[in-house]
């Protein structure tokens, strides 16, 4: 029998991350990026500082369908205002931005600078038309963009390499967006079109909410990025005041739950978040989503090898699942360089699949991409960060074998609640 969780709410400490250094370089470029505007926020600019409104309508073109990356170039406006919007905007607020590419093309990975030197990260995803066969159906060719949230993360996880950098802050509404221009440009270049956007990136989504909902309204409108509710993935540690937040919106995006265990004493250690909204609060505020929204829950599931890999693991979620508008990706782990576990072999993950297809739940494995440019979620930006002291992975490791084994015997974590999680989104 496992311990109840106390009655009070867990200590909260700050997540400052293992490595040593933060990657701030300098303050904040304190212009608005003009991606985070709303049409009639910069007519009333323009207005205000004596334009024609109609510029504003030229600025977005541009910002939205053009290749310009600084005001100057947008020729199409006389040079007074060109000045003006540079005095008090970025046209783009990514510094400098590096891509790496693998998987014959099909994996792009970008490095994003920010005007304080913060390192994000976004990953372009292309899958090729395919034909219909007997066992599965014809698949358009698809363009999937993960974005980032927020620079860092408060969760902790520790399979995470985001987890390792701790966190900075939340990016803003235009630095979201910008993510998802600079891709946009180079899809454009080559005749094609982003048609997936997942909040899957650094951070957490729901942690930065008002932001990301800002975010999908513009990539929702047909006035600027003009893509549909239902493209739009929108992912979870499990913040439960954020996933009721979204209910009583009703927006058609699909949720996303990262899962990753269905049992609490196991959750407590692979999601921190779980010591404040634990498994069965997370997933009850999701099926509340699915039966006002009628849009089917995904739950990822990171699979580690002789963690939550067992047939213990598989029948718990089949339990917790059972009956639900759900559907569940498994994938296994993406190595992390200060993380004592691997990813779990794929005979043991299709074996783990079958136990929970019988239950009635739908189960897709998902394999890893761009694992050469250390594609999985920080990667690239833990690199670029200063390496801990080796007594300082010892002590990391020592302390996740520790807690994994403890909550393999069924105990709940007494450690606390990372700072920065708060309440969520009310």
């Amino acid at each position: 029998m496992t311990a109840e969780l106390p009655a009070e709410k867990p200590a909260i400490v700050p997540l400052f991350g293992l490595r040593p250094a933060p990657s701030a370089a300098g303050p904040r470029d304190q212009r608005p990026g003009i991606s985070g505007l709303a049409p009639g926020e910069l007519q009333a600019w323009m207005q205000v500082n004596g334009h024609p409104a109609f510029r504003a309508r030229q600025v977005l073109d541009a910002a939205w369908r053009g290749k310009q990356t600084t005001f100057a170039e947008i020729h199409t406006l006389p040079p007074v205002i060109r000045e003006a919007l540079d005095e008090a905007f970025r046209l783009d607020t990514m510094a400098e931005t590096e891509v790496l590419v693998t998987d014959g093309g099909l994996t792009e990975k970008a490095l994003h600078r920010l005007s304080d030197g913060l390192l994000i990260e976004s990953v372009l995803m292309h899958y090729p038309a395919r034909d219909a066969t007997e066992t599965r159906a014809a698949n358009r060719e698809r363009h999937t963009l993960c974005i980032s949230s927020q620079a860092g993360c408060a969760v902790g996880c520790p399979f995470c390499a985001t987890g390792e950098l701790g966190m900075e802050r939340d990016l803003e509404t235009a630095e979201i967006l910008d993510q998802v221009r600079n891709a946009s440009r180079r899809l454009v270049a080559q005749g094609k079109h982003l048609t997936n956007i997942v909040f899957m990136g650094m951070g957490e989504p729901l942690l930065n909410l008002d932001r990301v909902l800002a975010s999908i309204e513009a990539l929702n409108d047909m006035a600027r990025f003009g893509l549909g509710a239902r493209h739009i993935t929108v992912s979870t540690s499990g913040v439960v005041p954020g996933i009721r937040r979204l209910t009583a919106l009703g927006p058609q995006f699909t949720l996303a739950v990262s899962l990753h265990a269905a049992r609490n004493p196991l959750r407590d250690v692979l999601v921190p978040l779980n010591r404040r909204w634990p498994v069965e609060d997370v997933v009850a505020a999701a099926r509340e989503h699915a039966a006002t929204t009628g849009r089917r829950v995904t739950y990822e599931f990171t699979m580690i090898d002789g963690i939550n890999d067992t047939d213990a693991d598989a029948d718990a979620l089949a339990v917790l699942l059972r009956g639900d508008l759900a559907h569940v990706n498994l994938i296994p782990m993406n190595q992390v360089a200060h993380t004592p576990w691997t990813g779990t072999p794929i005979a043991v993950v299709e074996r783990f699949a079958e136990r929970v297809r019988a239950a009635g739940i739908a189960v897709t494995i998902r394999f890893n991409r761009g694992t050469e440019i250390g594609a999985a979620c920080g990667q690239l930006a833990a690199e670029h960060a200063g390496q801990p002291t080796p007594i300082v992975v010892q002590r990391r490791r020592e302390r996740i074998v520790a807690e994994s084994a403890a909550a393999l015997r069924g105990e709940r974590s007494s450690e606390p609640v990372p700072a920065g999680t708060g309440e969520g989104s009310a």
